[in-house]
């Protein structure tokens, strides 16, 4: 699509002013960033991301590619695979050779490390608990914003539709799950009856549930269905961008939920192929200017100060709630909200 093409040499234009080597503070470059020298391993990496991602790793991969050519000498290609982030950390599990993961919920890590898969302790092998940027959960609606939507109270009335996708098999699905859930904790000081409701009325306003983010943005922008598109406000920006013609409103919350999007190198991958040094360097190069540069102008929320300082006027200012503080972390996430018979089990009724 002509629209994903200009976006991304947008992104790459933006990203190029930036210096491609320096390190973010607090991320170690690895050896072969010293001093040219060939590097080991196989001649390609395979990326498994969120369903949304397609575009920002490619700007990504155009810059380390180069990059990597530079220090190492070797042509390497990084190929991607992007669905709905449970679904990938499944596939991985029953078989596909991902050489590193780029998700956009913990706990779908946390499963590849309990499997084996990625170290216990993959929070503490890169700076930010791993997560070189983050977002939160935002909406997007339709020109002149018809239905005059602006909280998370606007997405329970009878006369909106709201589009966003399954939270069983979609990561960014199940942050607005659980910021919702959150905002109506908020207004209801703790009463989780209420906050049932409200989350139970939020899912009966979905029409469709796509099992990703990029169809359910197909469904919001292409078929027109429904009168909010709930996403990462990265993803609600780029649209915005991405159809002019269709005159789109990005509208923040008062409050949300912090959105991480966590990496990880697959251990039992790489260490079968071969491919740790370029998969280790994939990931640090995500927290590098360059790298940093790339997800800013993407309107993803980046860790780097000065490229955050550069950005930060794009930015609107929101109250971001933790998954710590409102639901214990995320562990109690998946065993109360997420696993079979839990609170989304009990909302999501008839679905």
């Amino acid at each position: 699509m002509i629209h994903r093409r200009a976006f991304l040499a947008s992104v790459l234009a933006g990203a190029l002013a930036g210096a491609l080597a320096a390190p973010i503070a607090g991320a170690p470059l690895p050896a072969f960033a010293q001093t040219a020298q060939p590097a080991p391993g196989p001649d390609s990496l395979l990326n498994v991301s969120y369903d949304i991602a397609r575009e920002l790793f490619a700007a990504e991969n155009a810059l380390f590619v180069p990059f990597w050519k530079d220090k190492t000498g070797q042509q390497l290609t990084v190929n991607q695979s992007h669905a709905g982030s449970s679904r990938q950390a499944r596939a991985i599990l029953e078989g596909l050779d991902a050489d590193v993961v780029t998700f956009n919920q913990v706990t779908d890590v946390d499963v590849l490390a309990k499997a084996g898969f990625v170290a216990k302790d993959w929070q503490k092998k890169f700076p930010n608990n791993a997560s070189p940027y983050y977002s939160f959960p935002s909406f997007l609606v339709r020109a002149g914003n018809p239905k005059n939507i602006k909280d998370w109270s606007d997405l329970v009335r009878d006369d909106v539709q709201v589009i966003f996708p399954n939270p069983k098999t979609s990561g960014n699905a199940r942050y607005t799950y659980l910021a919702a859930y959150a905002y109506a904790l908020e207004k209801s000081n703790g009463d989780t009856a209420k906050a049932d409701a409200f989350v139970k009325k939020l899912l009966a306003n979905v029409p469709v549930f796509d099992t990703g983010g990029r169809g359910a943005t197909t469904t919001f922008v292409e078929r027109e269905t429904g009168d909010v598109l709930v996403t990462f406000e990265a993803e609600t920006r780029a649209i915005k961008d991405l159809y002019p013609d269709r005159k789109l409103e990005a509208v923040a919350p008062s409050v949300s939920l912090l959105a991480e999007f966590p990496v990880a190198v697959v251990d039992k991958v790489v260490d079968k192929r071969g491919s740790r040094p370029a998969a280790t360097a994939y990931l640090e190069f995500l927290y590098s200017p360059a790298g940093q540069e790339v997800a800013a102008k993407a309107y993803h929320r980046v860790v780097n100060p000065e490229v955050a300082a550069k950005y930060k006027d794009q930015f609107p200012p929101v109250r971001l709630l933790k998954v710590e503080e409102v639901f214990g972390g995320w562990d109690k996430v998946q065993k109360n909200q997420f696993a079979s018979g839990g609170k989304l089990d009990e909302v999501f009724v008839g679905r």
